[in-house]
This record gives structure tokens, sequence and C-alpha cells, in this order.
């Protein structure tokens, strides 16, 4: 197995998130708020850790109209182009940003009816504190939804990855992309960080060839 390795937990270059926020996610965000809403309800409040540059909370208010995001993130450059993608699309009053560490968050228990989170857990050396505390701030009943890249077996198959899902990207853009693929966790490797927490492992499941996805809910 590919040994994992880490890269920059929180992306403060200017570069590197304009490069993010450029990349084509359509299909992979459409197919996460799809797969969000089918696994709902999801209820009115949700809040989005590592929300980037806000492209998911976004799409899902375009797609549920009652639905308000707390978008949190700790890059200020993430937040910054968040900002403008939320204003772009009219949303001022739906999304709300927050800069904010995941692993020690400022709000109360039992505060969100949902709490989702796309690509951020490759990003963090450990990953218990913040699942502990996705669940702390979720209402009982609530919702946890959570995707991330699955590190492949072997440096060709990252290659084979990166090759065929980036496409037109620049080479700037593939590193990235091939740089979280190294990064990421198995499902092995989640399962066994999450079951402390009373999350069973069936709960992880492969969503992808190149995705784990994590879908619980809070025991009422």
């Amino acid at each position: 197995m590919l040994p994992r390795t880490l890269e920059p937990e929180v992306m403060e270059d200017r570069q590197e998130a304009i490069e993010y926020n450029q990349m084509d996610h359509r299909t992979v965000n459409d197919r996460f708020v799809a797969e969000l809403i089918d696994a709902g309800p999801i209820g009115r409040d949700v809040l989005d850790l590592g929300t980037g540059t806000a492209l998911i909370p976004v799409a899902l208010c375009l797609r549920d109209q009652e639905v308000r995001v707390m978008a949190s993130d700790a890059s200020t450059e993430m937040l910054e182009l968040a900002r403008y993608n939320i204003e772009l699309n009219h949303l001022l009053d739906r999304v709300q940003l927050n800069r904010c560490d995941a692993k020690k968050l400022v709000f109360p228990n039992s505060y969100f009816d949902t709490v989702m989170s796309n690509s951020l857990v490759h990003h963090l050396p450990t990953c218990d504190s913040f699942f502990a505390e996705a669940i702390r701030v979720l209402r009982p009943g609530g919702l946890l939804f959570v995707r991330d890249l699955c590190r492949p077996e072997s440096d060709a198959d990252v290659e084979r990855v990166v090759s065929l899902y980036t496409d037109g990207e620049t080479d700037y853009s593939k590193q990235l992309f091939r740089q979280s693929l190294h990064a990421a966790l198995t499902v092995a490797e989640l399962q066994e960080i999450v079951s402390p927490l009373g999350i069973p492992s069936q709960a992880v499941q492969m969503s992808s060839d190149r995705h784990w996805t994590l879908i619980y809910r809070k025991p009422v």
C-alpha cells in the first residue's frame, strides 16, 4: 500500500486557492449535492466544513430553496474567493462565511441539522477531533455526510487517476490533485478512526473509483 504523504493543512497560498477555484468541480459537486439530498432529510441549518470557495453550498442552495449554510474554512484566501462565488449567485442571505479550525469548532452542541464536508479530511494530519466536533454540533437525528478521496494502492494507480480526471487542467492543477491523492485516507483507515465515536464501519463506503463517503445519522 502506498504510504500516506501529508500536504499542508490550510491552503493559504493565493495562487493555489485561485487554481482550485478555477478547476472544473461541477460534476463532482453536483453529484455530492444530489447524493446528500438523497440521504436526507437534511433540515434547514447546514454546516459545511472545509468549504473552500463555497461551491458546494452555492450548488446546494440553488437546489434547495429552504436551506441555509454556514460555510466554514480555515483559509482566508479560500474564503475571499468564496464570498465572490456567493455574491455572484445572489446568496448572501443564505450562505454565511466562518473562518474556523474544523477540529475546534466555536458552535454550541446540537446546533446544525446537517454537517457536510467534501475533500477536507485528506488535509488533516489526524481527523479524530474533526469527526468528534462534527458529531458534537450535530442535532440528534441529524445527518453527517463526509466525502473525500481514497488513497490509491500505488504510484501507478495515482497517475492513472490523475490522467483520467484532469484532462484539460493545468500542470499545476494536476499536481494539486496528485498531492491530494497521496494525502488521502483509505476506507479501512477511516473506519478505524471513526469506530471509537460510535460510527459503524458500514457507514463508510467507496462511492466512486476515487472517493469514499461517510453517511451517518446521529441517534436521537
